[in-house]
């Protein structure tokens, strides 16, 4: 494994939970959609729970008895397994696939800068995250908002031309 190359948008797609078995197998929460997706998307840069950053040669990926295992080249024992508790599994913005018409991911909208109706700033996209109930924009501007991120009823544009998410959003609230 070597050091990522410098500049790449990278995605984080999934997360290593420790050690599945003696043979160097990885528990693996995939964030795709279907689980199984995170095996197409290449190369993989695993950055460990102190931020550093290493791309992965080749993996391995099935499915286990609650989720998915990897397996990942030199890796080859329990204590190296488990030495990645806790890593994150990230691939470049380009290796996804173009999101369908009406969606979106998550890292295209971080950045943008949000707008009411009325054209009133209310800063930008600092993350989203899940509700179970819906996803939720963080909008950080004079202060932070927590916008749902529900199309056509909140959400009712975005720009990716101009940077710009429109919002059917009171600036007081």
């Amino acid at each position: 494994m070597s050091a990522p190359s410098v500049g790449r948008r990278l995605i984080t797609v999934g997360h290593l939970h420790g050690a599945f078995g003696v043979r160097g197998e990885i528990n693996l929460e995939s964030y795709t959609v279907p689980e199984q997706a995170i095996a197409r998307y290449r190369p993989w840069v695993l950055r460990d729970v102190r931020g550093n950053e290493r791309d992965c040669g080749e993996v391995k990926v099935r499915k286990g008895g609650k989720g998915l295992v990897v397996l990942i080249a030199g890796i080859e024992d329990r204590d190296a397994a488990e030495a990645l508790r806790g890593t994150e599994v990230l691939v470049p913005r380009t290796a996804l696939p173009p999101p369908a018409p009406g969606e979106y991911y998550w890292v295209d909208l971080e950045g943008l800068r949000v707008v009411n109706l009325d054209g009133i700033d209310l800063g930008k996209v600092s993350y989203l995250f899940n509700t179970g109930a819906n996803d939720v924009l963080v909008v950080v501007g004079i202060r932070e908002r927590m916008i749902p991120f529900l199309q056509s009823d909140v959400v009712r544009s975005v720009n990716f031309e101009t940077g710009v998410l429109t919002v059917d959003w009171d600036p007081e609230f």
